[in-house]
């Protein structure tokens, strides 16, 4: 499946998803596309490069994906049921931007059947390797951690109000990992000059949902970031060298204190 996602494999507690980070369109289906669908608008860019040291200093798993969400978001539920009922979203296979341009070409809207096919054929094969991986990193730990890294435009006036904080943590209000860790994390977001909030606008997706499981010893967080703070908005959606290095040492703060406190658990 080595089309599909990156996957390096570590032995610390910890292992980080970035289910958006992919801007690849199979070839048989990029003719549907609309031309701003194929600027990739929404793909949580360069998450992979500011997360780097998870894997080379942490020791950490790190899982990316390599499919655009447009054709498949890895983060929703399988049938395509709301995260976050009356308020605005995207779906499984979204057919509008997040600024609520067209994704694909009139017509060329994915049906059930096909949205079925897509789940088989690129959906499953993600989820199959966070379970496996995280079955094997509890074999090794008694407690672990799942980050979901996410990132965002800070405004998006179709989805939320204003500018969204920096930084965007979500434990589905605290369902999906212990309150020490949690408070662990947050202690580090407060330490830096970012904004931030937990469970706000940004509870965690499927993922940290439907895999944290703090009774069980595995615990999820989703972080949603703004890409204001490391990378330009504006297309080509450059890397901000000097941004990224400003929160890298955040970020790093946050998963010390998480690892931290795994072990008090």
């Amino acid at each position: 499946m080595d089309e599909l996602f990156t996957f390096q494999r570590g032995d610390a507690p910890l292992l980080v998803s970035i289910p958006h980070l992919g801007h690849a369109i199979p070839s048989d289906l990029r003719h549907l596309y609309t031309d701003e669908a194929l600027t990739f608008v929404d793909t949580d860019w360069h998450l992979d490069r500011l997360y780097d040291f998870v894997s080379s200093q942490l020791g950490a798993t790190l899982l990316g994906a390599k499919v655009s969400r447009y054709v498949i978001d890895l983060n929703r539920p399988p049938n395509d049921e709301s995260l976050y009922p009356g308020q605005t979203t995207t779906g499984l296979c979204p057919t509008e931007t997040f600024r609520g341009d067209l994704v694909y070409r009139a017509g060329c809207e994915p049906d059930a059947s096909e949205k079925q096919r897509r789940v088989a054929r690129y959906w499953q094969p993600y989820h199959d390797a966070l379970r496996a991986e995280l079955a094997r990193l509890r074999e090794r730990h008694a407690h672990v951690l799942l980050w979901e890294a996410h990132s965002i435009a800070s405004v998006l006036p179709r989805l939320f109000d204003g500018k969204l904080p920096d930084l965007n943590l979500g434990t589905q209000d605290g369902r999906t990992a212990a309150p020490a860790l949690q408070a662990a994390v947050e202690s580090a977001a407060s330490s830096g000059p970012y904004t931030w909030i937990a469970n706000g606008r940004f509870k965690g997706g499927y993922i940290t949902r439907h895999f944290g499981s703090p009774g069980e010893g595995v615990h999820a967080i989703q972080l949603e970031m703004c890409q204001s703070t490391y990378m330009n908005e504006r297309f080509p959606f450059a890397y901000e060298l000097e941004r990224a290095a400003s929160v890298q040492p955040v970020l790093r703060r946050m998963f010390d204190n998480a690892l931290a406190a795994l072990i008090t658990l």
